[in-house]
């Protein structure tokens, strides 16, 4: 018995909640899973899952034990990287992820350029909108949009973004400036059900926070078609900055009942504190924060013209 690799397979099963959960994680046939838990109990000597339940639990020993695997194999995977030289000089597989929008804006061209002046680092950047644990899917760095629940990572605050409120300058010809944000009962709004109500947007900024009853004209689910028919002159929407930046650089949107705006969501790298900071990640971080503290302060400097 491989008992790295049975301890790997047990991690996969605690983690997952049950062998077969596990096994699709892994992609195993669920017999292995089930054969490879089994022999590693039989070793042990004792029973480390409880099979009886619809979602599998682990036993005292069992719980005990997993914490013992989790350290070995993390000590193992730090073993490898001092061996191969990953903390001697930027090499080796980075692991990142991001959201969908921010990051095919504005993560993907600095990966690219961080490419092209490390050519021993690899990237492995998944786009997603879902929050993914870092230590379960082996993610090296995320970039996060938002306030961060405490936890054990470390966060590199790296700027703001503003939400928004916006409309084309025909728009607004034709249908007048609002003023305050009660004004919107009489205009046509653009909502994009991933950041607003489709029925009330919230306002503060002057006074106390208010909710403002809207009608929307047209609700959508990505901030692109949003923004598309706010340039085609259909109403006012709210997004965030950086999603409208271009638009607003060409002159296409303008930025309406910015002094009631809510206050800026932070954007942050988020990564482990575990150990001696790899120099792949190190390097990537020295190169990324700078340039992405750019793009957000730009986009910032365009929305508030």
């Amino acid at each position: 018995m491989d008992r790295f690799d049975a301890m790997s397979v047990l991690l996969a099963v605690a983690d997952a909640g049950s062998l077969s959960a596990g096994a699709r994680k892994l992609g195993m046939p669920l017999a292995t899973v089930s054969r490879k838990v089994s022999e590693l109990e039989a070793h042990l000597h004792t029973r480390l899952l409880n099979r009886g339940s619809r979602r599998l639990e682990l036993t005292d020993a069992g719980q005990s034990y997993v914490a013992a695997c989790r350290r070995i194999l993390e000590d193992v995977v730090e073993a490898e990287r001092v061996a191969s030289g990953e903390y001697r000089a930027p090499r080796g597989d980075l692991v990142m992820t991001a959201p969908i929008v921010f990051g095919r804006l504005h993560v993907l061209p600095i990966v690219g350029a961080f490419l092209k002046a490390y050519p021993d680092v690899d990237v492995r950047l998944t786009l997603a909108d879902s929050v993914v644990n870092l230590l379960e899917e082996h993610v090296d760095v995320a970039l996060r949009i938002g306030e961060l629940p405490d936890s054990s990572l470390v966060a590199m605050r790296i700027g703001t973004i503003r939400r928004i409120v916006c409309a084309s300058p025909e728009y607004l010809e034709a249908r007048g400036l609002p003023l305050k944000p009660s004004d919107l009962a009489t205009h046509d709004c653009i909502t994009f059900v991933g950041l607003t109500s489709p029925s009330l947007w919230s306002f503060s900024g002057k006074g106390a926070p208010q909710d403002v009853a809207i009608h929307s004209r047209l609700s959508v689910n990505t901030a692109e078609a949003a923004l598309d028919m706010a340039v085609a002159g259909l109403g006012v929407t709210r997004v965030l900055s950086y999603q409208a930046a271009r638009h607003l650089a060409d002159g296409k949107l303008a930025v309406v009942l910015e002094p009631f705006e809510p206050g800026p969501i932070p954007v942050s790298f988020v990564y482990t504190g575990h150990g001696l900071l790899p120099l792949k990640l190190r390097a990537f971080l020295d190169f990324a924060a700078p340039r992405l503290k750019a793009v957000l302060a730009e986009s910032n400097e365009l929305a508030a013209r």
